[in-house]
Formats: structure tokens, sequence, C-alpha cells
């Protein structure tokens, strides 16, 4: 994390831009280190070295998430090849457990850099809409992973999911719109009432080679 004089103080501005403690980041870093093999930076193949994130039936999206460049705040789209300790760092934060010392304003806006971090997961194709084609797709990548549930159930369940959606953004269209997707404002209101800390989580807090997502 640079020079043993240096440390401190970028410890600390790491700490100032991300919320985590001077103690998560130590750790986060040693995590760091042992997904990146001790290189610099973290590539895709890197999260071949965490076993368990193999069975997430959402595994592609959890990994492309860390290389999309809006989550980065880098740029409005695009995927970066690599991602070094800082970046590794913003991604996580989005994952940070809510404080019980925040105030309103501060929790409404921590939740929605939540939400916005899992609307950029359904749309995947950065058009700043989530199509239903979109929806219906990662409703079956996670229903995928529950081995007592046939493909067509999935599916039914998916539909379902993809048509609730719908009725919930269409409902708050004029009569002359035409629908072409849910936008984030939309994606807020579906969430509203949801405990996002249940849904939203990985855990890389520990040395376990483990990450979940759901």
């Amino acid at each position: 994390m640079g020079s043993s004089n240096s440390m401190p103080e970028e410890i600390q501005e790491l700490a100032d831009k991300t919320g985590f403690t001077l103690e998560q980041i130590e750790h986060l870093h040693r995590r760091f280190k042992q997904i990146s093999g001790d290189q610099p930076t973290i590539r895709k193949e890197s999260f071949d070295r965490i076993p368990d994130l193999e069975f997430n039936p959402i595994r592609s999206k959890i990994v492309r998430a860390f290389f999309d460049k809006r989550n980065l705040r880098q740029a409005s789209v695009g995927l970066t090849d690599e991602i070094n300790f800082e970046d590794f760092l913003t991604i996580m934060s989005y994952f940070r457990p809510i404080e019980m010392n925040m105030d309103e304003e501060q929790l409404d806006h921590f939740r929605k850099e939540k939400l916005k971090f899992l609307f950029h997961m359904y749309d995947s194709d950065n058009d700043g809409k989530i199509t239903l084609h979109e929806y219906r797709k990662v409703v079956e990548e996670l229903l995928s992973g529950n081995p007592h549930l046939e493909k067509e159930s999935a599916r039914s369940i998916a539909d379902g999911a993809m048509m609730e959606a719908a009725s919930i953004c269409v409902g708050q269209m004029e009569p002359d719109q035409v629908y072409e997707g849910i936008t984030f404002e939309d994606f807020l209101k579906m969430w509203q009432g949801i405990d996002i800390d249940t849904k939203m989580h990985v855990r890389f807090l520990n040395m376990e080679p483990i990450a979940h997502c759901h």
C-alpha cells in the first residue's frame, strides 16, 4: 500500500474515501493479496482463487461488477481490465453494513449507493434501463442454483417476477408513454421497504475464501 513512511497517511485517505476502519483496510489488504496472488492488481481470472464463488449462480455478474467503471466511479460505461487495491476497496465499500450512528440523509445516500450497484448488475448493456429480458435473465440465474427446481418452473417464476416488475413501472406511466425498461428511479421504488443489508453482502472481511451476493 506504499512505503512505510506514507502508509499511515495513505490508509487514512482510503478510510476517509471508503468508510472502512484502519483495521478493516489492513484486513482487506491481506485479502486482496490472497486474491491477486501477491500482485499489485487483480484481473478477472484472479477470482478463480475463491473456490466457493464458483458455485454462486450469478458468479459472472459478481466478478464483472468489480470491473464495471460505473461502480469504480471512473466513467459512465465500460469495463476495466484490472483493478488496484483502492479500486477493490471502492467496490467493497458498497457491501459495508449500515452503521447505527448514520442520520436519515446518510442512510438514504448509503442505501441508494448499494441499490445503484445492484442496478448496474442487472443493467448489463449500460443503457441506464433494465429491460424485462435482463431482469428475467438475472432471476433465472438466481433460481438455477436450486437443484430441486426444474428449469421450466424456474422460468415460470422468472416470468412472474418479470411481469410484477413491469406492472410496477407501467402503472406509473402516462397513457402516451412507451415502456422501455426499469429506470433507477423505478428500481428504488421496487426495493422500497426491503432490508438491503440482508440481501447484499460479500464475506471478504474475514479471511475465508468465500463470497456471497444474494
